[in-house]
């Protein structure tokens, strides 16, 4: 798929100028970028890391949670309800924030271009109009991206390949902190204001994933305050948990769908489960939806009237009027094969462009200077647009926010300009919901070959954006379209209203991009309120997931795979049922004795060439009959501590002062603990001895090394583990299965295919 020499290239490049290249980039320091980064999709990262969903049960959990008696267990519980409450809560608030926001900056944004044009289609001299608007988007954009490229670049995009890795268990770096959501939100604002071909929907995921991740830990490290609250949550196993019912809240804010908010935490992310987290999740969903719903009642000023549960609102579709008949069901089958080809279209061209942006745009100046050229561009193309169409309608009986006349006669309103002169979201509405006869198809036409474009060029830009609203626009779109001409076709018969049609062809188009299938059957049927079109709208989503994954990949998972990420899908791939762990596992272990050197130990941590995280311990000094067997494993962070608070051997005996390590300790440097580099230990202390037993997991999970691939899958994802230590019949360590061990083996065109790993 590359060319031969761009893979010389990459031959040629040890990993050591790779390294040096990523260096450079994150320091950014003023010296001679490379003109290219060489990128190959079938590499995985070195740089992410797992995060420890497994706990460590060593004695001082074990202790902690002997001395836990039922009714603090029950406060535990009662903090855990809180906590989502309070998810909920923020979650809806940030929506809401968002929303006024971007409705008050784009309608004066669009009143002062539409006082313009009317001026200047007057008097002639239109193209300043067009300057006008260019000028707009492309500085609001700019805006948008220079915060992004330059501040917080994890918060580009939508965020929702990123919570779906960290929900699989792979951490990726800075992606739950508060700087993250202050530049998501208002990144999102000014890319939508600008006008791009992008939705607000997609960041609220990853905006309920921040909020939840930052409560749950009752404290902010980003701003250094301790609240000295939610001590028991900090470690991975709880902010996990939270961090899916907040992705789950992201999702009904967005879209008014609570069910459907579970169930895209489902689908999309959790690989634990349990029953107790649905109903957490289901309420932290409900409460936020809610909240949204009160608070933008109370704008709008009927405060008793609950309309608005979503940041999107479909609007009511009416069963009399849009009702469906069995001879429709083939239609929308064809539909869903249409929207599967266009989806798989979309991720094909988006693929390419974004493999090139990787290679070519990767410095943030240049990123920035591609966003304002989209939004120029997007004013120009839509400008153009609505300047050549000459497709009129009447303003009587209408709901258009910004109807312009143009060279419409009087009375009269530009139809074309209802889709391109609007929020996305109100487009998408209007489609559905216009009366027949209010659109030319011609102007459909052309509309949805233009945004398919837009959107597609617009997706992977340095900006918060989703991909949620430019998808249903285009579906609405080409549905319509099809809607009109099956009744230009059957001589006007009654059934085909366009605006059913409409949803259809939304639905299909999202599901070919995208792929959900469960969690958006619900959530469309959430947004229009209706329980009747779920099966056409299931049968849809199902053909178009079919016809699409025949061709390529789901956009959020080809962005995961193009960023190396070791991602670990449900199964593990059909064919590697030759495998064992023998064969996957990475050797040769570095392990510690259960009494050790601190100099040792300092060595094996401060050695760079060999960053492990888990380290097995065993049995320190072996008789002649007994085999040095596994005893345990300790995590580097666990070590780090350690040697922090200097817990040697030697001064447990002197001073009666040295406190015992407690499990605080270790939840105090939780998330960020501190590099070997910045921890000192003098000479003396080197020769001292470091005492393992208390800290380390006495009861790692292992395998023995005859296990099948499958089954190592297996017990590693269910699990959400970190280290599987793989050992032979003498209980020895022989090797080490990590994340990335097992997400090496893929599944590719011509069968099993193994990734090479790059420190990139």
């Amino acid at each position: 798929q590359l060319t031969p020499s761009s893979f010389l290239r990459i031959g040629q490049l040890s990993n050591v100028d790779l390294n040096e290249d990523i260096r450079e980039l994150e320091t950014e320091l003023p010296r001679q970028h490379p003109n290219e980064i060489p990128h190959n999709e079938k590499l995985l990262s070195l740089k992410y890391e797992s995060l420890d969903y497994d706990n460590s049960e060593n004695q001082l959990f074990l202790e902690e949670e002997r001395r836990i008696n039922h009714t603090a267990f029950r406060t535990v519980e009662i903090k855990r309800w809180v906590i989502c409450a309070m998810i909920g809560i923020l979650t809806g608030l940030v929506a809401c924030f968002i929303d006024i926001v971007v409705e008050n900056l784009a309608g004066l944004k669009y009143r002062v271009v539409k006082g313009n044009i009317d001026k200047f289609t007057e008097k002639g001299g239109l193209s300043f109009s067009l300057l006008l608007w260019a000028t707009l988007n492309a500085s609001v954009v700019m805006v948008g991206s220079v915060i992004v490229a330059f501040i917080e670049p994890v918060a580009a995009g939508s965020g929702i390949p990123q919570i779906k890795c960290y929900l699989n268990g792979v951490k990726i770096p800075h992606v739950v902190r508060l700087k993250t959501l202050v530049i998501k939100v208002c990144g999102v604002i000014l890319s939508v204001v600008g006008g791009l071909a992008v939705g607000k929907e997609g960041p609220m995921i990853h905006s309920g994933a921040v909020i939840a991740a930052g409560i749950s830990q009752g404290r902010s490290t980003s701003l250094k305050r301790d609240f000295k609250i939610f001590e028991y949550f900090r470690r991975d196993t709880e902010k996990r948990d939270f961090v899916s019912a907040g992705a789950a809240a992201g999702v009904s804010a967005a879209f008014g769908a609570p069910v459907g908010g579970v169930l895209f935490s489902l689908e999309e992310g959790a690989s634990f489960w349990n029953q107790f987290l649905t109903w957490r999740i289901f309420f932290a969903s409900m409460i936020s939806t809610f909240t949204l719903n009160s608070v933008l009642s109370v704008y709008h000023g009927n405060a008793w009237d609950l309309s608005s549960p979503g940041l999107i609102n479909f609007g009511r579709f009416d069963n009399e009027k849009m009702g469906y008949t069995i001879q429709e069901i083939p239609i929308f089958i064809f539909m869903g094969v249409v929207g599967g080809i266009l989806g798989a279209l979309f991720n094909a061209l988006n693929y390419w462009l974004t493999m090139f942006r990787i290679r070519y745009i990767h410095r943030p100046c240049l990123q920035v200077v591609e966003a304002m050229l989209v939004a120029a561009v997007t004013a120009t193309v839509g400008f153009v647009m609505i300047y050549c169409s000459r497709d009129c309608q009447p303003i009587q009986g209408s709901t258009v926010a910004y109807p312009l006349q143009l060279f419409c006669a009087d009375g009269e309103y530009n139809s074309m300009a209802t889709a391109f002169f609007n929020t996305p979201e109100k487009s998408v509405v209007n489609l559905f919901h216009d009366p027949p006869g209010s659109y030319n198809p011609m102007t459909l036409g052309m509309f949805t070959l233009m945004y398919f474009f837009l959107a597609c060029w617009t997706y992977g830009l340095t900006v918060s954006a989703g991909v949620f609203i430019p998808s249903l626009l285009i579906g609405a779109a080409w549905g319509r379209l099809f809607g009109i001409s099956l009744s230009y076709l059957t001589k006007g018969s009654i059934w085909a209203d366009p605006g059913k049609y409409a949803l259809m062809g939304a639905a299909a188009q999202l599901g070919g991009i995208v792929r959900m299938t469960l969690s958006l059957t619900v959530i469309m049927m959430e947004a229009t309120g209706n329980v009747t079109y779920g099966f056409p709208i299931m049968l849809v989503l199902m053909t178009a997931k079919i016809v699409g994954d025949y061709f390529v990949e789901g956009l959020y998972d080809m962005h995961i795979q193009l960023q190396s990420v070791p991602f670990l899908h449900w199964e593990a791939p059909v064919t590697s049922h030759s495998l064992t762990a023998r064969e996957v596992m990475s050797t040769p272990v570095t392990c510690l004795r259960r009494i050790e050197r601190v100099g040792t130990v300092v060595d094996i941590l401060s050695d760079t060439s060999s960053n492990h995280n888990g380290f097995p311990v065993v049995e320190s000094n072996p008789a002649a009959t007994q085999v040095a067997g596994l005893r345990g494993l300790i995590l580097r962070s666990q070590l780090i501590v350690l040697l922090k608070h200097k817990v040697f051997v030697e001064r447990a005996n002197l001073s009666l002062v040295q406190r015992r390590l407690k499990l605080k300790d270790f939840r105090d440097a939780y998330p960020r603990f501190p590099p070997i580099q910045s921890i000192h230990v003098s000479q003396d202390e080197r020769e001292c001895m470091i005492d393992l037993s208390e800290f380390m997991n006495p009861s790692p999970y292992t395998v023995p090394q005859e296990a099948s691939l499958p089954r190592v899958f297996k017990l590693f994802r269910a699990l959400g583990l970190r280290h599987l230590v793989v050992v032979d019949n003498r209980n020895e360590v022989v090797g080490m299965v990590t994340r990335k061990d097992l997400a090496r083996y893929r599944l590719g065109k011509e069968g099993l295919e193994e990734l090479s790993l790059a420190q990139t």
